[in-house]
């Protein structure tokens, strides 16, 4: 194997590559990545067996085909480090050789593994396909994946929910995600295709890396998927993903659905006012609580060790005909919930114990559940 390539287009496809390598396995083949350089140009792959991410890259002088793998980390760094007008060239005679990776006056010789050794997890049938704006899959993303539990004996909850769901009289395509705290639920107008998908948990880690290559594209996005496994395309680029084998609760048992009590708020007074609030504190659990009466909110917290602080918001910012409330919630936990919202947060109380519904005035797609702390 022998081409030459830019160190920019090098650079940025390794970039995309070597995220989803993990540096620490006890697989050595895991940390390299699989560079196929054949008629046409260059092919990337890294893989840590629950994730693959393949991308063609363009603008490869290909001297002679071949394919070997070489460390995922080691490679990119060399490169990262090279100066940006620089042109590469890698060499590999085959067999257990050293790569060769040149540079003007650098010189590198990199150990390889056997091509053999290295997995492949972008084989079988993925029935079901659609195409979703880049965009719009940002915005599923972005609405929902702070909602994602982080706590493994829960696997099933370590990852965002999509399916096709009933809403309004109409199907929409739904993204959910909860770690029994809060729950995020958004939706968007189901692409044609999408309509016999299988309900599907996309695992944290693949929902991270698909948010940063979606960021470079904008375009629509195609996927394909199955029972087990689902298939992002961006451009040139493919991630491949395990799926998480278990059932997401029935979340819409957790939503309520009488609670009448409403309070509006500018989301910026809202956000800064917690932030400064929540700042007497070091505890990150500690509850912010919030007393509520006509036209008026009243934000405090307090620790037994640095004091109390509260802050008042009222007039044109706040809204509120119910009777007089007081509830508790987690400073961060608000603030991952309007940090969605564009303008006006809107609140829906039962009473100051029960689950708390939060939405965006000018965003009817998105729900937010929030379970109240004790004060």
């Amino acid at each position: 194997m022998k081409f030459t390539v830019d160190r920019a287009v090098l650079l940025k496809a390794l970039a995309h590559v070597q995220s989803v390598v993990e540096r620490r396995n006890t697989i050595p083949i895991l940390a390299n990545v699989l560079l196929e350089a054949r008629e046409g140009g260059l092919r990337l792959t890294a893989t840590d067996m629950e994730i693959a991410v393949v991308e063609d890259v363009p603008g490869v002088t290909v001297a002679r085909a071949g394919r070997t793998t070489a460390p995922a980390a080691t490679l990119f760094e060399l490169v990262r480090k090279l100066p940006d007008s620089a042109k590469l060239e890698l060499d590999h005679p085959g067999g257990d050789a050293q790569m060769t990776l040149r540079a003007g006056r650098f010189d590198a010789k990199l150990s390889v593994l056997p091509v053999e050794d290295f997995p492949s997890m972008t084989e079988g049938k993925l029935p079901h396909r659609f195409a979703i704006g880049a965009a719009t899959l940002r915005g599923l993303i972005d609405s929902t994946r702070f909602a994602i539990s982080t706590e493994e004996t829960r696997y099933y909850l370590n990852g965002i929910y999509i399916h096709a769901a009933e809403s309004g009289g109409g199907k929409v395509l739904r993204a959910v995600a909860t770690d029994g705290h809060r729950l995020a639920r958004v939706e968007e107008a189901l692409p044609e295709g999408a309509e016999s998908m299988p309900g599907v948990i996309v695992p944290r880690k693949t929902v991270n890396e698909l948010r940063k290559l979606a960021e470079e594209v904008t375009d629509e996005i195609a996927v394909a998927l199955s029972d087990t496994k689902i298939r992002f395309t961006l451009g040139a680029v493919q991630l491949t993903s395990k799926l998480i084998d278990g059932t997401f609760p029935e979340y819409e048992r957790v939503i309520p659905r009488g609670n009448d009590k409403i309070l509006r708020v500018q989301k910026k007074d809202f956000a800064e006012a917690v932030g400064r609030v929540a700042g007497i504190s070091s505890e990150r659990s500690r509850p912010v609580k919030l007393s509520i009466d006509r036209n008026h909110l009243l934000l405090s917290a307090a620790s037994a060790e640095l004091g109390q602080a509260q802050e008042e918001l009222d007039g044109d910012v706040v809204s509120y005909e119910s009777g007089p409330l007081e509830i508790g919630f987690q400073a961060r936990y608000l603030n991952d919930i309007t940090d969605q919202i564009a303008d006006t947060v809107e609140f829906r109380f039962s009473d100051g114990s029960a689950p708390t519904i939060v939405a965006d005035s000018a965003k009817p797609e998105a729900l937010y559940v929030l379970m109240p702390m004790r004060v």
